[in-house]
């Protein structure tokens, strides 16, 4: 079998020569590879301490809320309902822009 290398270097290779060589000598060049991922982050990255705690605050005053209104007490019901149409949505962004901050893309 004929190999034509460069136009300028011709050289003769046997058939079993051919296949019986080795795999670890390559002839082409490894190229690096970029690979793309379709989903930008992992929904385990949410599992992150500080966003656990501000979900579970916010959770609690809701739940609190809650039973103060089965409880009849709506004047406190009223307050609390003020207070977190303020610190609300101040929590949201907060924890939204820790959570971009924070993570590595």
């Amino acid at each position: 079998m004929k190999v034509d290398t460069n136009m300028r270097k011709t050289y003769y290779i046997t058939f079993q020569n051919f296949f019986h060589k080795s795999a670890s000598v390559s002839s082409t060049k490894p190229r690096p590879l970029t690979a793309y991922s379709f989903v930008p982050f992992s929904p385990f990255a949410m599992l992150d301490p500080t966003i656990l705690t501000l979900g579970g605050i916010v959770l609690g005053i809701a739940i609190i809320e809650q039973i103060l209104e089965r409880w009849g007490v709506i004047d406190l019901v009223g307050q609390f309902a003020k207070v977190m149409r303020f610190i609300l949505p101040i929590i949201f962004y907060s924890a939204l822009i820790y959570f971009f901050a924070t993570f590595i893309f």
